[in-house]
C-alpha cells in the first residue's frame, strides 16, 4: 500500500475542529509509528487524575510536570507507555530506550529507573494509545481530519497540556495560526 499522506512518525497530528470523536476532539497526537500496516500515536494533551502506583511509582523522580498518568488514547487502556527526553540524540536503542525522533524516545517502564536516568532528563507515562489500521490514518489526513505538523520536544513534555492544541497552532505560519482562535463550540462563532 502506498502512503499518500506526509510522513508522520515523530510528528504531531492536530485534530481539526470539529472532530466528532470525543476521544480526539482538539487532541494533539504524537506519532510513534506510521507504515503501511497502520499507525500508533499518543494523545499529548489529556492528563488524567491518575498518579503512578506501584510498581511504576519508581519513575516519580523522573516524571515530567504535570506528574500524572496521561490518557494516551482509547486503544488498550491497560497498556502503560513511557516517553522520555534523552540527554543526547540517540540513533540506536540504548539501556531500555528506543529513539523515535531527535531527543524524544520511548522507554521500557519495566526497567530500573536508575539505569534509564543516566540517559534521560524526564519521563511521561501514558495509559493506552491511539491506533489506526492499514490506510486509515492516511485517509483521515486526506479528508482533512488531521493537520500534520512538526513536533518540538516541549510539545511531548508540555507542562501546560491543556493549552497545547492552541499553542501549537499559534506558532504556525500564516492563516493556519488563525485556527488557534476557533471557539471550542463552533456554533458560537
Amino acid at each position: 500500500m502506498f502512503l499518500t499522506s506526509p510522513q508522520t512518525k515523530g510528528r504531531l497530528l492536530l485534530a481539526t475542529p470539529p472532530l466528532e470523536d470525543p476521544d480526539f476532539d482538539r487532541s494533539v497526537v504524537y506519532v510513534l509509528e506510521h507504515h503501511e500496516e497502520g499507525a500508533i500515536g499518543l494523545v499529548l494533551n489529556r492528563p488524567s487524575d491518575e498518579a503512578l502506583e506501584a510498581p511504576l511509582d519508581r519513575w516519580i523522580d523522573l516524571q515530567a510536570v504535570p506528574s500524572s498518568v496521561f490518557t494516551g488514547g482509547p486503544v488498550d487502556t491497560n497498556a502503560m507507555i513511557g516517553m522520555a527526553t534523552t540527554k543526547v540524540v540517540a540513533h540506536e536503542p540504548v539501556e531500555h530506550i528506543t529513539p523515535i525522533s531527535g531527543l524524544i524516545a520511548s522507554t521500557d517502564l519495566s526497567a530500573d529507573p536508575a539505569i534509564v536516568a543516566a540517559h534521560v532528563d524526564s519521563v511521561r507515562v501514558f495509559r493506552g494509545y491511539a491506533g489506526w489500521g492499514a490506510g486509515q490514518l492516511d485517509m483521515e489526513i486526506d479528508q482533512g481530519a488531521w493537520l500534520v505538523l512538526d513536533a518540538e520536544v516541549g510539545d511531548v513534555f508540555s507542562d501546560r497540556p491543556e493549552d497545547l492544541w492552541r499553542t501549537i497552532l499559534k506558532r504556525q505560519p500564516g492563516r493556519l495560526s488563525w485556527l488557534a482562535l476557533a471557539p471550542d463550540d463552533l456554533s458560537l462563532n
